[in-house]
């Protein structure tokens, strides 16, 4: 039975997260279904990064390095991301790109399975994970990337997205990891669109990555991270043999020498500002409680298909109706995908549109509530009916969709 606004105004008052959303800055006017493209800014986040430029850089300058632990920060908000993906301490690095971790976990992988040629990533992956594997491929001549379900004796390693950017489909972590090793191959996790979502656990997977500025909310262009399983210390090399990922940095040798653990896997310096702005979105994920956001993800996901699904008969879901296939976004296919998200977001409700065809709708259940659901609902069905694909405002592509 649909939910009236009353009765999603009746949920919210009885939200136990409900007290997160006023720890993010929101405009008044807008819905906002992006977070799983860009995450809305913690309130705590410009004065955390003001603290880093005015009392850190501008009052200790170069002796900040030492004195306000910006050498450290890898390390440290590596370990503070690692119960949110099922890892220990000192088994996660932050830092740099996703696409640069998905080069150093690929190119550590092959070097553990020399005497396979294969990598194997999804067609349907972000096309930075699959253009990484290619050009990596590419790089070391005699490889090739081969499609997803593939899984011979001839490949090396397998990277693939737990929730699938364009679907939002959610893969089977522990039954994909254990098929693959089992073929004697390594397992690389992409956890972009997961974690920040829902409680995650890589800590069977050889290798796995993932940003922050989505579910995460550390602000654009924030550090991502790279998971190496403690069974690859010492014996996994990382390919990018960076200055901070020496055993002594500052000893200034001639030759590499490579740190012992995770910290082997680090590569520059660390982004101190945005480091800055990530450590205060960390601060509140670790007073949420994970199983709880789940809980809530599938609420409004379950809402928002049973109230959206019928805006236009040529709307078809792409999400899996399956509450336990599915991460924290909702995508639906219609002919005419993109001006429908550029009308939305003029009425207030912002979402984003992947080619060919994909509407994407993105639930960040602590600053999300049921009545945005409703309202945005109501607000696809308007649109539908206005038929906006004929106005040219909502046809011109912008460069970012």
């Amino acid at each position: 039975m649909t939910l009236s606004r009353d009765e999603c105004q009746a949920l919210d008052a009885t939200d136990p997260l409900a007290g997160f959303r006023a720890e993010f800055t929101l405009p008044d006017d807008r819905i906002y279904l992006a977070g799983n493209s860009l995450g809305a800014p913690p309130k705590s986040a410009a004065a955390r990064v003001a603290r880093a430029v005015e009392r850190e850089w501008g009052g200790e300058l170069v002796g900040g390095w030492n004195t306000a632990g910006w050498f450290a920060q890898p390390l440290a908000m590596g370990d503070r991301i690692a119960p949110l993906i099922g890892a220990g301490p000192g088994q996660v690095v932050a830092g740099n790109t996703t696409s640069i971790a998905v080069f150093q976990a690929l190119a550590a992988a092959l070097k553990l399975r020399p005497d396979r040629r294969v990598i194997v990533a999804d067609l349907g992956e972000f096309p930075t994970d699959r253009y990484i594997a290619e050009g990596l491929a590419a790089l070391l001549d005699g490889y090739e990337v081969r499609d997803w379900p593939h899984v011979g004796d001839d490949v090396a390693v397998v990277l693939l997205s737990e929730v699938v950017y364009s679907t939002g489909e959610r893969r089977d972590v522990a039954e994909v990891t254990a098929r693959v090793q089992a073929a004697g191959a390594l397992m690389v996790w992409d956890v972009c669109h997961s974690v920040g979502a829902f409680p995650v656990d890589v800590s069977a997977a050889d290798f796995a990555v993932g940003c922050t500025y989505k579910y995460l909310n550390g602000g654009p262009g924030s550090p991502a991270f790279l998971y190496v399983n403690p069974r690859h210390h010492g014996t996994a090399r990382n390919a990018l043999t960076g200055w901070y990922a020496h055993a002594e940095p500052f000893a200034f040798e001639p030759s590499f020498r490579p740190a012992e653990g995770v910290r082997g896997f680090a590569v520059s310096t660390p982004h101190v500002l945005s480091f800055a702005a990530l450590d205060a979105a960390l601060e509140i994920f670790e007073r949420a409680d994970l199983a709880a956001v789940r809980a809530k993800s599938l609420a409004l996901t379950s809402l928002f298909i049973e109230l959206a699904e019928s805006a236009h008969p040529d709307l078809r879901l792409a999400t899996p109706r399956e509450p336990a296939r599915r991460g924290s976004q909702v995508s639906f296919r219609h002919p005419h995908g993109y001006p429908v998200v550029r009308a939305l977001a003029e009425r207030g409700v912002q979402g984003d549109f992947r080619a060919p065809d994909i509407l994407r709708f993105g639930f960040a259940p602590l600053y999300l509530r049921y009545v945005d659901v409703y309202d945005a609902a109501t607000a696809l069905t308007e649109v539908f009916a206005a038929e906006p694909w004929h106005d040219e405002r909502y046809t011109r592509r912008l460069a970012v969709t």
